[in-house]
């Protein structure tokens, strides 16, 4: 099958993670895969795999931007000479771009929800429907139909797959270590883009009544975004700014997973949670908080801790119970492997996307 992917960059995040693995899958079958995008850092491991990328000017958020239509003028002919089958946008600008190739190219048009979007009234008015929308969970599936006006008929879920190799880095942990500046210590990290949705505010409240009983403990935040400003100061403010460590996307997840004594995902609101589901793939302890796609892969007290958005001290509390029992970590971090292992299947993802597709062309 020839897949054309439509993603606003190749940038270290959750759409290119989930993209990279896909792609992955899909090669190996010998399907064949192009992926149009502004580019990124990440191109070089697309290109690797045996995608083809084809550079388009589609860095934007605003649905009305005039860069949807000029790379529709340049992808319109593409798909024709490639004879792209199916068209799979990855956002909310991506898919108005694919709604469009969809019409006058007739290709299907496959989008994928990553998450939760305002439901504006252009949203609801014109929400450019797809031949099939994949939602990544339960939630987000709910959501398409309740907030986007999205036909159920028209949803297919679809959970994300995770292939554990992929998160397990190639340098020992004392190398990571030092190249960061950590010291001696207990390390807690999260990783997710810094905005205010991931809950990294709390998190960082949080580390004054970690401290009270893990003077050594250190916070490791992976990300980029427009709060770094806000959480830097915050940190300043608490005078925990040399316990509070923050890492750029340039560094490879494996490797911040590496150094993890426990990982943790403060969010008010989560699709899924894929930085989570690459967490407890390589078997670390996770605590998470009790909203959207989260509680699907946190069972509380079996894999990880489920605690409520918003609550620095619940969050300190795990954080702090956990810290004090390695055994209890080993144990909650070895369940959780198992659980995405046995659910969350890269093959199984594969085959379900592919069955989408499938579906459309008939």
């Amino acid at each position: 099958m020839r897949i054309l992917y439509l993603v606003n960059h190749l940038n270290v995040g959750g759409i290119s993670s989930y993209l990279l693995s896909l792609s992955s899958a899909l090669l190996e079958q010998g399907n064949q895969v192009y992926i149009a995008s502004s580019g990124g850092e990440l191109e070089e491991k697309f290109k690797t795999l045996g995608a083809q990328l084809i550079k388009i000017s589609i860095r934007t958020k605003n649905e009305a931007s005039p860069k949807i239509l000029l790379s529709f003028l340049k992808l319109r002919g593409l798909i024709k000479k490639y004879q792209i089958q199916v068209v799979h946008s990855q956002s909310r600008t991506t898919q108005v771009l694919g709604c469009l190739l969809g019409k006058y190219t007739k290709v299907k048009h496959i989008f994928t929800c990553h998450g939760f979007f305002n439901p504006k009234i252009s949203r609801r008015f014109f929400p450019c429907l797809p031949d099939k929308a994949i939602a990544i969970s339960q939630p987000v599936a709910k959501h398409l139909i309740k907030d986007l006006n999205f036909p159920e008929s028209k949803i297919s879920l679809v959970t994300n797959g995770i292939e554990a190799q992929f998160f397990r880095s190639p340098r020992c942990k004392d190398e990571i270590r030092k190249s960061l500046g950590l010291k001696p210590g207990e390390i807690i990290g999260s990783v997710g883009r810094l905005s205010d949705v991931k809950g990294h505010a709390y998190l960082i409240s949080a580390m004054p009544l970690i401290l009270r009983n893990f003077p050594q403990a250190q916070l490791l935040i992976s990300g980029e975004g427009k709060l770094y400003n806000h959480l830097f100061c915050q940190a300043k403010q608490l005078a925990i700014s040399d316990k509070v460590f923050f890492v750029r996307n340039c560094l490879p997840v494996a490797d911040i997973l590496t150094v993890l004594d426990l990982f943790v995902m403060p969010s008010l609101q989560e699709g899924l949670g894929l930085a989570l589901m690459e967490a407890m793939s390589v078997g670390l302890a996770v605590v998470g908080t009790n909203v959207g796609g989260i509680k699907e892969l946190i069972k509380d007290r079996q894999n990880g801790i489920l605690v409520e958005p918003r609550n620095a001290q619940a969050l300190a509390d795990a954080i702090n119970q956990l810290l004090a029992d390695s055994a209890g970590r080993q144990r909650l971090g070895t369940q959780a492997e198992k659980f995405i292992r046995d659910n969350f299947a890269l093959s199984k993802m594969a085959a379900q996307t592919l069955g989408v597709y499938q579906e459309c062309l008939k």
